[in-house]
């Protein structure tokens, strides 16, 4: 064989290993990224998930405190008016 068949089966041979090198890198690099995507996901649903429950607890405070201002009105709306 000449030096040139053998430096084009080197070459060859070298660009398929790149190739190759190269698409598993990237495939690592595509599945590392979507399992921080997935893990952020999660935690922003673990988030929406207290909604309701600051809602209800929103709602528990707001009658506590109708049931309080409706035992001593005059002593809440003269406190707001001197401020």
């Amino acid at each position: 064989m000449s030096s040139t068949v053998i430096v084009a089966i080197i070459s060859f041979a070298g660009t398929l290993v790149g190739t190759a090198g190269g698409i598993f890198a990237s495939a690592k690099l595509t599945e590392y990224r979507l399992s921080q995507l997935e893990k952020k996901v999660e935690s922003q649903n673990g988030e929406y998930a207290k909604i309701p429950l600051i809602e209800e607890r929103i709602s528990n405070i707001s009658k506590r405190l109708y049931i309080v201002e409706r035992r001593q009105p005059s002593d809440f709306t003269a406190s707001f008016n001197r401020q």
